[in-house]
């Protein structure tokens, strides 16, 4: 089994991901392109931006499917 830090290591730069890592008081995601990785973290950027993230973090790793196509706006009749 693929560990998470192996799936970031192995995945291409450019793959749209989820990562779950630690902040302080707890967990959270970033969802977004992996963008850039070095011999201590990676970056994934997400809507509102690139969070870099120490691999020492990271919790879960995996790709995602892209977002879905935007919808159409309605007009009132």
């Amino acid at each position: 089994m693929n560990s998470a830090l192996d799936r970031l290591a192995e995945l291409p730069l450019g793959t749209r991901m989820v990562v779950r890592y630690r902040i302080d008081g707890g967990l959270t995601d970033a969802l977004g392109d992996l963008t850039a990785r070095d011999s201590h973290g990676c970056t994934i950027t997400t809507r509102l931006g690139p969070v870099t993230i120490m691999y020492d973090d990271v919790q879960l790793a995996k790709p995602v499917p892209p977002p879905p196509a935007r919808r159409e706006r309605r007009l009132q009749p």
